[in-house]
């Protein structure tokens, strides 16, 4: 019996070729997305759950409060990692991590390392980082030790064992013994490096007073506590550990520290105090929602072309019935059919995921699966989908068809009823409900990026390289060749440029009352000439001038910001105003416009500029547009003959600034796609039904066209009905769009307001693609021969 049914089920597959074909591409991509989609929600989610230890592992953060403010630091102070392990008997272990960038040298060949870390001898013990070779209780004890990578050991030593050679590290090049290599970091760790030098370095060698600076917040730690802790318990001790160590300087400075434990495992997508990567756990529900949709959206377009095509069976069916068949048999005759074309989707789907998972770790900028077999248990879900979805198609069919009387059926008197009809509009509606959702999300997520790449930034990013110099002693040199080479407009140094990480400088500056306040500013030091080739604009007082000496000793820029954050009503009042900060003394010459030196997803915070020449570690060099390709290189071999030691690299300001949206941007991607597939689904949905519907009326339309009527009046009449299911859809979607974009967008802290036309526009589009659709087969009707059609009548 069952090779009866399987024979029936492939012929009715290949009688309805078109049909069938639709009806199986609709669920076979919408599987695939689905898979695609849940492999990146599953890796986003395994961030840093490999680790043993991880339930029992905490990142400890400071939030440190000012008479000015309260920042929400990722890192403590330096002490305090190693004074909370000997401090607490709760605690195992601490871990200090600190992210090092820096010219790496072996023999003649130097290689800039921009993924290298310190840490503390209890890295891997703490850590579930496999060591290849070496001792994990040892290989990071020793001052001037590192571990390598399995990637990093290949690089540099190449097929020799590398335990025991020594590298020449930072520009001090000071000597490194390679004591272990390890694998390489999986990517769904927070913590990265290829290097991993020992912290033991700085503590005890190059700044032996960083394990009692209670003021530098540096390295970020992680403890590792006694099973069964309750990390909260633990953490309501700290406020007393903190009085006990560093009460009296808090005082002094009136800068006041609250530490706190985060769970290791959250880090990643829950910590909102950075330092965790491009982890956002808004993106895993919002994607998790898309997958969701779309598998919604097949399983829907996948029931409704079968229930449909169905009731051209109901003959059949009464035939059956008469020659004896029993209404059992004709139900699991239907739904072993729909199980055995959705298995067909199974293998069409498993096939495309295959196939496009290299670009979607493109588009999703990570690896999130080396291929779908490596995750056979995703497999058998998706099989398992695809049994439900078919057992669910076809029991329409097997209830309802299997349930009329021959006699009814065979007299030609059958019809679905309301009903059915009710059933496929219904599943219609939450089709295009979805769809058009989706485009409108898809609308906000690229007027939002537009509108962060075109937002006034207050400041000229274009034409800019940026060299980073390491606080070179030839660095000033540099400048002076490169300021006579042609299509070099100028050059500037500075500690950090728009966009990238900069220091943040104990403050007390004068407030509008007369009283020194305290803040912890974030602090640019530049040259004379890095506000002017910025394009900064001063809106009270000065910018710095080599015709003032002093300008290099006592002198400060605020910006607008900081004016506000120390009570004065305009910037003109600022001026004049004392500062005191590391230890330079001087008055407020001049209030810059607040221009955005991080990402727009945050607010500008109050900033210091200051003249600091030696305590610049970048070179921003302005170049003409024309002949650019031969400036750099020009500027290269400027860089070879004046810092040969140091490997030439650089990028362009406009670049970097906009790296910082790099995981917004493919958020878009991704979502765009999606959404496209999404609507690709329910046009093949619709065109299916369209099909049908016509089929269904093809004497009707010939009536109609031998009576008078015009191809636009055939187009109308099979258009219409579908049209106002699509209205009624979009009607549905507009406050769903608007709750989801809502929350995404309360991320940015400059943001666009969602707009009437967004909607219009997405309802538009549905209701032409839509059209265009069904207009398909309308069209085609409407000019076939009514002979044909009425030719049985």
């Amino acid at each position: 019996m069952f090779r009866n049914y399987l024979k029936i089920a492939l012929r009715n597959l290949w009688r309805h070729r078109g049909f069938s074909f639709l009806n199986i591409m609709g669920l076979a991509i919408g599987m695939a997305a689905g898979f695609l989609i849940l492999l990146y929600v599953v890796f986003e989610l395994s961030y840093d759950g490999f680790h043993s230890k991880g339930d029992n592992i905490y990142r400890v953060v400071a939030d440190i409060k000012t008479p000015s403010e309260t920042i929400e630091a990722d890192k403590p102070a330096w002490a305090v990692a190693k004074n909370l392990e000997s401090q607490f008997g709760e605690i195992e272990a601490a871990v200090r991590i600190m992210n090092l960038e820096g010219v790496v040298r072996k023999d003649d060949i130097k290689y800039k390392e921009a993924r290298t870390i310190a840490a503390d001898s209890a890295f891997f013990e703490i850590f579930d980082f496999k060591l290849v070779q070496g001792n994990a209780a040892n290989v990071l004890v020793e001052p001037y030790t590192m571990v390598l990578s399995e990637t990093s050991a290949t690089k540099y030593f190449g097929t020799q064992n590398p335990i025991g050679k020594t590298l020449l590290v930072s520009d001090n090049a000071f000597p490194v013994r390679v004591t272990g290599v390890m694998e390489d970091i999986p990517e769904n760790s927070h913590i990265q490096g290829d290097m991993v030098l020992s912290m033991a370095t700085f503590t005890q060698s190059l700044s032996p007073e960083s394990d009692e600076q209670w003021g530098g917040y540096n390295p970020s730690a992680y403890i590792l506590v006694n099973p069964n802790t309750d990390y909260q318990v633990l953490e309501s001790k700290f406020p007393e550990f903190i009085e006990r160590n560093t009460g009296d300087n808090q005082r002094e400075s009136q800068m006041f520290v609250t530490l706190y434990l985060e769970p290791f495992k959250d880090v990643y997508l829950h910590s909102e105090r950075g330092g965790n990567g491009d982890g956002s756990m808004s993106n895993v529900y919002i994607f998790s929602i898309v997958a969701v949709f779309i598998l919604l959206i097949a399983c829907i377009n996948f029931i409704n072309l079968t229930t449909a095509r169905s009731v051209e069976r109901a003959k059949e069916v009464g035939i059956r019935k008469v020659i004896g068949a029993e209404r059992r048999q004709l139900g699991f005759q239907f739904i072993g059919e729909s199980v055995i074309i959705c298995l067909v989707a199974f293998v069409m789907a498993t096939i495309l995921t295959a196939l496009f998972l290299p670009l979607f770790n493109d588009l999703a900028g990570k690896t999130v699966s080396d291929g779908i077999f490596s995750n056979p248990g995703y497999i058998g879900i998706l099989l398992l989908i695809s049994l439900g979805i078919g057992a669910l198609a076809g029991m329409y069919p097997a209830f309802v068809l299997s349930s009329f009387r021959p006699v009814r059926v065979l007299k030609g008197s059958f019809s679905t009823g309301t009903q059915g009809t009710l059933l496929r509009k219904g599943l219609v509606i939450a089709q295009f409900t979805i769809s058009i959702a989706l485009i409108i999300g898809t609308i906000v997520i690229y007027d939002q990026m537009q509108f962060m790449r075109s937002q006034e930034l207050g400041f000229n990013k274009e034409q800019t390289l940026i060299l980073q110099t390491n606080v070179s002693p030839s660095q000033t040199s540099l400048k002076l060749a490169l300021d006579n080479l042609p299509g070099v407009v100028s050059t500037s140094l500075g500690s950090a440029v728009p966009g990238g990480e900069n220091s943040g400088a104990y403050s007390e500056i004068e407030n509008k009352n007369g009283d020194m306040q305290v803040a912890n500013l974030d602090a640019y030091f530049v040259d004379y000439d890095y506000m002017n080739q910025l394009g900064l604009k001063m809106v009270a007082g000065r910018g710095f001038s080599r015709d003032f000496v002093t300008d290099s000793t006592e002198a400060m820029v605020l910006n607008e910001k900081t004016v506000q954050l120390l009570g004065y009503s305009s910037p003109e009042d600022a001026l004049g105003a004392k500062f005191d900060q590391w230890g330079r003394q001087g008055q407020i010459i001049g209030v810059v416009r607040n221009f955005h030196f991080k990402s727009l997803q945050q607010n500008i915070k109050p900033m210091t500029v200051r003249i600091e020449p030696n305590n610049t570690n970048l070179m921003a060099v302005k170049i003409s547009p024309e002949n650019s390709t031969q400036t750099v290189a020009s500027i290269q071999d400027t860089w070879q003959t004046i810092l040969p030691d140091q490997p030439f690299d650089y990028y362009f300001l406009d670049e970097f600034f906009d790296r910082q949206y790099r995981t917004e941007e493919r958020f878009g991607n991704l979502f765009l796609n999606f959404a496209a597939l999404a609507i690709l689904i329910s046009c093949l949905g619709l065109l299916g039904l369209a099909a049908y519907s016509t089929l269904q009326r093809k004497r009707e339309i010939g009536i109609r066209k031998v009576l008078g009527s015009t191809v636009g009046g055939v187009v109308n009449l099979l258009s219409k009905d579908f049209l106002k299911l699509v209205g009624i859809a979009f009607l549905i979607a507009i406050p769903i769009a608007w709750f989801g974009m809502h929350y995404w967008l309360e991320d940015f802290a400059y943001r666009i307001e969602i707009q009437w036309w967004m909607f219009a526009l997405a309802g538009g589009s549905a209701l032409l693609i839509a059209l265009l659709t069904v207009s398909f087969h309308a069209v085609k009707a409407s000019l076939a021969n009514p002979v044909k059609s009425l030719r049985t009548e």
